[in-house]
């Protein structure tokens, strides 16, 4: 475990996922140990059980872990533009604080996001998903309508794994419900997409707390405002600095 100024950041947001924070730290570091200089931040998005307490008495065994608290929830996507704002990685890597998302692939989506940079994120696609039948039903659902409409190539945009470029993402438009539209929006500002292919799992325990109208109907008031942010956009000028 690397102390040094890490060239990767991990990204987890979580609220009142107690019992999966140990795990799935171990997990994190058996799969990046020894290969990258990295750092783990948890983004505590307003818990009301003991997360924030595992976390802090890990913090005292782990150097590169940190803990950011919101005093009161704000989301998912909130969350993961915390973490992000706060990451000294030039690489961001993002997985689920329930345990569903293996960390045994973040070195896949991070050396896919290495190894080009026009590169600007790195997808996971989730096979042989875990989660229940009208979960599944909802998802496909979602996804057939976001693609049809933004032409995005992607299969599922609800997949945690992910890893990016940090400063591409910080010149995203923010918006609650931003981690879904990421392949859309990454696209338009000229970049490309890697797919990784990922096995999902069930959660090591407790139960989702986001819930079913984040995913499905606030959802087509973001897509419709997607949809005018890349009808909207001009290509990004060719800039060169002229000298005397």
């Amino acid at each position: 475990m690397s102390t040094s100024q890490p060239s990767v950041s991990i990204v987890v947001p979580v609220r009142n996922e107690a019992d999966n924070i140990a795990p799935l730290i171990a997990e994190i570091g058996a799969a990046l140990d020894g290969r990258w200089a990295y750092e783990i931040i948890y983004v505590n998005d307003g818990s009301t059980d003991a997360t924030g307490e595992r976390l802090a008495a890990i913090m005292t065994q782990r150097s590169n872990l940190r803990q950011l608290r919101h005093a009161r929830s704000g989301g998912q996507s909130a969350a993961v533009r915390s973490g992000v704002r706060a990451a000294r990685g030039d690489i961001v890597a993002t997985l689920d604080g329930d345990g569903q998302n293996n960390p045994a692939f973040l070195p896949d989506l991070i050396a896919a996001v290495e190894k080009s940079p026009r590169v600007g994120l790195a997808a996971g696609q989730r096979v042989g998903r875990k989660d229940t039948g009208f979960k599944k039903f909802q998802s496909r659902v979602a996804n057939g309508i976001r693609n049809a409409i933004l032409k995005d190539g992607t299969r599922d945009t609800g997949c945690g794994l992910k890893a990016f470029r940090r400063d591409v993402f910080l010149m995203l438009p923010y918006f609650d419900g931003l981690h879904r539209f990421l392949p859309a929006l990454v696209r338009r500002e000229g970049y490309e997409i890697a797919y990784v292919d990922v096995i999902d799992r069930p959660r090591h325990s407790g139960v989702s707390n986001y819930g079913f109208f984040d995913r499905l109907w606030i959802g087509i008031m973001d897509l419709a405002g997607v949809w005018w942010l890349i009808r909207r956009k001009k290509p990004t000028p060719d800039v060169t600095e002229v000298k005397a």
